[in-house]
C-alpha cells in the first residue's frame, strides 16, 4: 500500500487492473528482465509465493483506489471526518492449484504456507464425509480454487462450486415477499392477471421472544458498566443469524409450493444513521442477508429475482386488506 501511494499518479493512468497489478509488481518484484526494482520487496518477503504476492498487490491496489476517491469527494464538499487510508482486515486468498494446493488422494491434500521461515507444503488429512458429500452430490459442478479460512482457532478449507443455471421465462406465478421488523415475512403469490392464489405468514414468535431477551441481557449488563461482551453479543448474532436462514428457507419453500418463476422483494435502502425508537431494530435486522440467501437458492432453483420500489408495493396493499379482513 505505500508502493501505491508513492506511486499513485503513474498507477491511476494505467487502464485496467490487470495492467496496474503488472506494474506494481514490476516495482517491487525482482526478476531476470528486472534486476533492480524501486523498491525492495523480495527481501522483507523471501519466496513469498506469486499467487499471494499478486493477490496482495491487488488488494493493496483496492485500497488505496477507495481512499483516494473518497479523499476528492470529501475536498468537494468537505462534511464530516478527512477520510483515511483503511489498514485493517484479513483477506485471505484463494489456493490456486499446482503453485498453492494439490489433491493427493481422495481424502487428503498439500497446501503451501508460511513456516519456519520459509515456504513449505503441509500434508493434510480431509474429512471423509465432506469429502463424501462433494463427491455425490457436487459431482455436476466445477470446482473452484479452495480457500483458507481462518475461524476462531482453527483453520479450514473452504470449497466454492461454479454451476451453471438457464433461468425460466417470466409468465408464471410471482412471490412477493414483504420482509419485517416485528414479524419475519409476509408472501402473497399472484399471477400476472393480479388474480391472488395465496398468502403465507411467517411470525416465528419464539424465535423473536428469545432474541428480545438476549438483547436485554446485553442492555442489563451495560447498565453495569460493562463494555465489551463478546458471549452475550455472539449468542444474540447467532439467534438473528437463525431468524434469517428460517425466514429464506421459508421464503423458497413457499415459492416450490406453488412453481413460481420469480421473487420480488422491496428496494430497500438502508445506508446512513439509523434514528428513532428502532434504530437497534434496524441495525440488527437481516433483510440484505435474507434477499442475498434467497437469491442464491433461488437462481440454484432457475428462478428470477426481482426488486420493485418499496412505498406503496402490492404486497403490502394484499396485507393490509387481509388484516382489515380479520379484524
Amino acid at each position: 500500500m505505500d508502493v501505491c501511494l508513492a506511486e499513485w499518479d503513474l498507477v491511476s493512468a494505467i487502464k485496467g487492473n490487470q495492467a496496474q497489478m503488472m506494474h506494481v509488481e514490476s516495482l517491487c518484484h525482482k526478476t531476470k528482465e528486472n534486476s533492480s526494482p524501486k523498491y525492495d520487496f523480495d527481501s522483507r518477503f523471501y519466496k513469498m509465493p506469486s499467487y499471494i504476492r499478486r493477490a496482495a498487490i491487488s488488494e493493496a491496489i483496492g485500497k488505496v483506489s477507495s481512499y483516494k476517491s473518497n479523499l476528492a469527494n470529501w475536498k468537494l464538499n468537505p462534511t464530516g471526518k478527512k477520510p483515511t487510508l483503511n489498514n485493517c482486515g484479513y483477506v485471505y486468498p484463494s489456493l490456486y492449484r499446482i503453485g498453492m494446493y494439490n489433491l493427493t488422494d481422495d481424502y487428503s491434500a498439500q497446501i503451501k504456507i508460511y513456516h519456519n521461515n520459509t515456504w513449505n507444503w503441509l500434508s493434510i488429512s480431509l474429512r471423509k464425509s465432506d469429502m463424501d458429500y462433494i463427491y455425490h452430490r457436487c459431482n455436476g459442478r466445477k470446482m473452484c480454487a479452495p480457500t483458507l479460512q481462518k475461524r476462531g482457532k482453527e483453520w479450514f478449507l473452504d470449497f466454492p462450486f461454479e454451476e451453471k443455471v438457464t433461468l425460466t421465462d417470466t409468465n408464471g406465478l410471482v412471490v412477493g415477499v414483504d420482509l419485517g421488523l416485528n414479524s419475519a415475512c409476509t408472501c402473497c403469490i399472484m399471477d400476472s392477471k393480479g388474480t391472488i392464489y395465496g398468502r403465507r405468514f411467517l411470525g416465528l414468535p419464539s424465535e423473536t421472544d428469545r432474541l428480545n431477551h438476549a438483547v436485554n441481557r446485553i442492555k442489563k449488563a451495560q447498565q453495569y458498566g460493562n463494555r465489551k461482551m463478546p458471549r452475550l453479543w455472539a449468542k444474540a448474532k447467532g439467534i438473528n443469524d437463525d431468524i434469517a436462514v428460517k425466514t429464506a428457507n421459508f421464503i423458497i419453500d413457499t415459492a416450490v409450493m406453488y412453481n413460481a418463476d420469480t421473487i420480488v422483494f422491496e428496494h430497500l435502502d438502508l445506508a446512513g444513521k439509523k434514528r428513532g425508537s428502532k434504530k437497534q431494530k434496524l441495525h440488527m435486522w437481516k433483510a440484505k442477508y435474507v434477499q442475498s440467501m434467497v437469491t442464491d437458492k433461488a437462481h440454484r432453483l432457475s428462478m428470477r429475482i426481482s426488486h420493485i420500489c418499496a412505498w406503496g408495493d402490492i404486497t403490502t396493499s394484499f396485507r393490509w386488506q387481509w388484516q382489515s379482513s380479520s379484524r
